[in-house]
């Protein structure tokens, strides 16, 4: 099993990293949060179809294509938690290595959205003093790895409880 998640877990961790690196040097630093979210969750959804094929892999060749639900989501929980794990440290490393202004430009952009949302003076004022505590607690570098694990791993896990429903299987598949 070791093998199985370090192989699927790492391709997924590196599916991660590398289209984070990609978007970093393409894509302006003021091109929007949206498009943004939109590619890093693409890499995300990306990165999880190895987790299905993890344990596809597992269950076929080592467990001699028998896997019970608890053993697929356990494989599948271990591809995710050590493909998220290496996009938090790339995440990390960018962040401190290039004294990233990432948390300081996601503030503004949450601050102009809301302010062309019509939004009342108060109501601005409320959240830029909300995010003015979260900059202070995103500069504790635990905050801060947690918070990039909470931007993967849930999916992650989302796709290794659905994948250990569907791949479960008591007996051998007969060709």
């Amino acid at each position: 099993m070791k093998r199985n998640v370090l192989v699927y877990g790492g391709i997924g961790g590196l599916i991660t990293a590398v289209w984070t690196f990609i978007a970093l040097l393409v894509l302006p630093p003021n091109c929007g949060s949206t498009l943004g979210m939109v590619l890093g969750y693409t890499s995300m959804f990306i990165a999880n179809i190895f987790l299905i094929i993890g344990v596809k892999n597992y269950r076929d060749k080592y467990s001699g294509g028998i896997i019970t639900f608890g053993k697929a989501l356990k494989v599948g929980l271990l591809i995710t938690l050590f493909a998220s794990t290496i996009y938090v440290v790339n995440w990390l490393i960018y962040d401190y290595a290039t004294g990233s202004k990432f948390i300081e430009v996601y503030t503004e952009s949450m601050h102009d959205q809301l302010v062309e949302s019509g939004a009342s003076p108060a109501v601005v004022a409320k959240q830029d003093a909300e995010m003015q505590d979260f900059i202070v607690m995103y500069r504790n570098p635990l905050f801060k790895a947690a918070m990039t694990y909470m931007e993967i791993l849930p999916m992650g896990i989302l796709f290794a409880l659905i994948t250990a429903i569907v791949m479960r299987r008591k007996v051998p598949k007969t060709t």
